[in-house]
């Protein structure tokens, strides 16, 4: 079949890949600098500190790059004034020096040939000669079908300023897989009850609670720091731990109570929890007479929803349901039931975030010390410039009329309306992809690469090989976040703070600041009043000066706390409160729902059952990598280069499965992985499921470490569960079986 284009690799002239790569290597005898004396020791005294925010992950922990008088960055640390970080950086955090130097980082920018035998390869270009080539497509797709057909798919601070561009060329055509595939059911839930979002980083007041709840939630291996600071400080204080998982994670070896819970029956368990409080008297009738919507609705729906119905869905005892029901009772208000991060599972996700809600507020722990708290963030002033154009369809229309309660782009739709065959009324005909990944952060391989071959032009901005940029037109090398001013961070917390990110060193190479790229972009297609600044510092010290503090001061500090202007960070003890929804209560039974046609309180539904010899798929994350991201950075690399896939003995017995032995994972649709994966023989995990860390399995030998190590769970996830409530991307139903002997013959099913 002809295609438009080919998925190919970044060749050693784009990605500067080594001879070696350093798997080969002592990672110790490693020469990061270049120089004889790179090893010898520095002290801070003889160091620069420059702020920064982290990227290695999104909870971006305010920190200081310390550079030595050569000009070479020498480490990161916490800035002591980060309520993010409270000063202590995660692995991750401290390893992000390995993102600057790794040798396999993009270097120039590359632009897609073919050859006269019809083989396509990339070039090495100069930046005005990728720049006018984007710039030059953003016009003909401008002229040809209008601003919106040019699609956005962006996350974080480079998918920000590439958002701005967007916006002021005249699309609002965007999706990040941050909501659809990560946190968007808990979004719609939370709004719909409290007429508020949980934010991030998420309002759980986790240092004071006494009870806090995990539900799939593996605080300690995600790695939000100071949410693991916080639990660590709550375990000392005597908290209970309740976490609900298929799994015995991290944070289940802290508990009080794990319950092994039946993947796929969390809302049973939830509404079990529910009948008890209720049934046995244990609720907080102050709160719920006071700031609810619908109290007599939910006990006649929960009447017969007993921990023993309950039990024969979840396989969860009566009794621990009805124990840990009353322990939860007992600590009230101060209890935290997590609302997650990555919570897109099933398909009915926005149902059991809604259920989860419920029960927070059935325990009145909302507004209350060791409950969520009310969160607050610095409101940052608007650069001077016009108003953005006002598309003629945007993100929403894609929907057309389908998930009335997203709040942002869905990525599934934005590649279904680049396919003409799904006949959309509005056609994407071009992309801009930054910060994101999209062979290995979208679930369906096939919808990706049929949507990547339908466009007309892609363009990706990316500091990496990653497996995105073996579809582009375009390659433009990022600088990575050591490198780069970005804008203020400013996200909600318990005190209102802005943080600084400040270049440490020059770009490495040929690389550049997203909002240099932005840009000079900008400026070819006549948009300079949207970027009427000569350096983005410019931007930076003008805001800070709106604020009451300047760039200087910020330089210093790095993190500057504000007074909170909204009240307290708690409910006073019966105090008048209007919430933000359609009662001005607490819905515990949802009008929003109602209105459109949604089970207004929550229902159990049986999911999909594994075939005989399947094993239900589950992923997650480790302490030192995020997602895809980070798994060729030396220094993260060192300490984990590959998963493994978790079996429970009496499922390795049956298979005859050592420790250590290789496997390649095959799903109910015959999909294969590309590359073998250890198996880890533990009682840590239940008989019909499976585990693996995601991110890795990297197909793309420019990343030298991270090529060939472990498998993609991503590889595995060809079937997904949409939220009709919001069109969240569940993942969670698929099965793998074990095939010992390498498949490679008969991978028709893989490549396709």
């Amino acid at each position: 079949m002809k295609t438009r284009r080919q998925f190919i690799k970044i060749s050693a002239a784009g990605a500067g890949a080594a001879a070696i790569g350093l798997h080969a290597l002592d990672v110790k005898a490693l020469n990061i600098f270049g120089e004889k004396d790179a090893d010898e020791p520095v002290s801070d005294e003889e160091m620069t500190p420059y702020p920064t925010y982290c990227e290695v992950c999104f909870w971006k922990c305010a920190g200081w790059t310390y550079v030595d008088k050569k000009g070479r960055i020498r480490k990161i640390i916490g800035n002591k004034n980060d309520p993010h970080c409270h000063g202590r950086l995660c692995p991750r955090g401290t390893g992000g020096v390995g993102m600057y130097y790794d040798e396999d980082r993009l270097k120039y920018p590359l632009i897609r040939e073919k050859k006269a035998n019809g083989k396509e390869y990339f070039r090495r270009a100069s930046w005005d000669e990728a720049l006018d080539r984007v710039a030059s497509e953003m016009k003909r797709i401008k002229e040809k079908y209008g601003p919106e057909a040019f699609g956005l798919f962006n996350h974080g601070n480079p998918g920000a300023h590439l958002e701005h561009l967007m916006r002021a060329y005249g699309s609002e055509t965007n999706a990040e897989p941050a909501f659809a595939n990560c946190r968007g059911p808990r979004s719609s839930a939370y709004f719909s009850t409290f007429g508020a979002y949980i934010g991030s980083p998420e309002c759980t007041d986790i240092r004071d609670t006494k009870c806090l709840v995990l539900i799939g939630s593996h605080i300690g291996e995600n790695m939000h720091n100071s949410q693991v600071q916080e639990m660590s400080a709550a375990i000392d204080n005597g908290a209970t731990i309740i976490t609900v998982d298929p799994r015995f994670s991290t944070a289940a070896g802290h508990s009080k109570y794990w319950l092994p819970i039946k993947p796929a029956t969390d809302i049973a368990l939830i509404m079990a929890w529910i009948h008890v409080l209720i049934y046995e008297d244990i609720y907080n009738k102050d709160f719920v007479k006071k700031y609810t919507f619908g109290f007599d609705l939910l006990k006649e729906h929960v009447k017969n929803m007993t921990p023993e119905w309950a039990y024969g869905i979840t396989t969860i005892k009566p009794e621990i349901i009805r124990k840990t029901a009353r322990e939860m009772a007992g600590k009230a208000p101060a209890v935290v039931i997590h609302p997650g991060r990555h919570v897109v599972w099933y398909g009915d996700d926005t149902q059991r975030e809604r259920a989860m809600a419920i029960l927070t507020a059935l325990l009145g722990a909302w507004g209350k010390r060791g409950s969520l708290y009310l969160p607050e963030a610095v409101s940052i002033p608007k650069y001077p410039q016009p108003d953005y154009p006002e598309p003629e369809w945007t993100w929403k229309d894609l929907n057309e009329g389908k998930f009335p309660l997203a709040t942002m782009g869905i990525t599934t739709e934005l590649l279904k309306a680049s396919i003409p065959r799904y006949n959309y009324k509005h056609q994407v005909k071009a992309w801009l992809v930054g910060g994101t990944n999209l062979p290995l952060s979208m679930p369906d391989k096939k919808l990706f690469k049929e949507a990547a071959d339908s466009v007309e032009f892609i363009a990706v901005m990316d500091t990496m090989p990653m497996e995105v940029t073996g579809y582009a037109d375009v390659v433009l090398p990022e600088a990575t976040y050591l490198e780069r001013y970005d804008f203020l961070r400013a996200a909600q917390n318990r005190v209102p703070t802005v943080a600084l990110r400040m270049p440490a060193a020059k770009p490495k190479y040929e690389s550049k600041p997203a909002w240099w790229i932005t840009k000079q972009i900008g400026e070819r297609l006549g948009l300079h009043e949207y970027f009427n600044y000569d350096d983005f510092s410019e931007v930076l010290d003008w805001q800070l000066k709106q604020l009451g503090t300047s760039l200087e001061e910020m330089k210093k500090t790095g993190v500057k706390e504000f007074p909170r202007q909204s009240g307290p960070l708690y409910l006073g003890e019966g105090e008048d409160f209007e919430f933000n929804t359609n009662t001005g209560k607490v819905e515990l039974y949802s009008t929003d729902f109602a209105d459109l046609g949604f089970d207004p309180i929550p229902v159990y539904k049986p999911h999909p059952e594994p075939p005989e010899n399947y094993y239900r798929l589950i992923y997650g994350r480790a302490p030192m990598h995020t997602f895809s991201r980070t798994s060729n950075n030396h220094n993260l690399w060192d300490l984990m280069p590959e998963n493994s896939v978790w079996v429970n003995p009496k499922v390795a017995d049956l298979w005859e499965l050592k420790n250590g032995q290789k496997v390649w994972l095959k799903n109910q649709d015959g999909a294969v992985t590309k590359f073998p994966v250890k198996v880890r023989v533990t009682e840590r995990i239940r008989w019909d499921s499976v585990y693996m860390v995601h991110g890795f399995g990297h197909s793309d030998k420019k990343l030298s470490r991270a090529f060939g190590h472990g498998a993609s769970d991503e590889e595995m996830i060809t079937k997904v569960s949409i939220d009709p409530v919001m069109g969240g991307t569940g993942m969670r139903g698929n099965f793998v079986t074990f095939l010992k002997e390498n498949p490679a013959q008969d991978r028709k099913e893989v490549e396709a």
